[in-house]
């Protein structure tokens, strides 16, 4: 026999804010863990994607640096391979949970310089990578990451 919990109120009682409790209960017991994972699979998932198409085609890549994405005090032929090789290492190593902080780091280090001097009008699209980023840079990759095996690993053997 399952009871209902019942809130009074100056009218009564309302099954409804109960229902809606019991739905933050559910909604609390979801673990960190899996939110930083899913955190995870989805940012390194666009720069993943990203980077991959900018290695399609290295030259379309070269032309969008030198005039659409023009990066202050980098010329295009250093800023496409650096951006490329961040949005690669920074993917893998979120995705993997490997040094997972510091492939945040510097996948949000992409994201402000896209922010400021490439697509400024797109904020809410960027406040969303970083959004994930943050998260990922402020709890770690969670659980299900080899940092979480290594940092277990070092604190059984000292």
């Amino acid at each position: 026999m399952s009871q209902k919990l019942t809130i009074p109120y100056a009218g009564g009682t309302s099954t409804a804010i109960a229902a809606y409790l019991g739905t933050l209960r559910h909604a609390d017991a979801i673990p960190l863990s899996v939110i930083q994972l899913a955190a995870r699979v989805a940012v390194a998932a666009v720069f993943w994607k990203s980077a991959q198409s900018k290695l399609a085609s290295w030259t379309v890549t070269e032309q969008l640096f030198a005039l659409e994405y023009q990066v202050p005090l980098l010329p295009p032929e250093i800023a496409a391979p650096l951006a490329t090789a961040t949005e690669l290492a920074g993917a893998v190593l979120v995705f993997f949970g490997l040094f997972a902080r510091i492939g945040a780091l510097s996948l949000l280090g992409v994201v402000a310089v896209i922010q400021l001097f490439v697509y400024p009008t797109h904020w809410i699209e960027h406040l969303t990578w970083a959004s994930l980023l943050m998260l990922i840079i402020a709890r770690g990759a969670g659980t299900f990451s080899i940092d979480h095996g290594i940092r277990r690993y070092f604190e059984r053997n000292g």
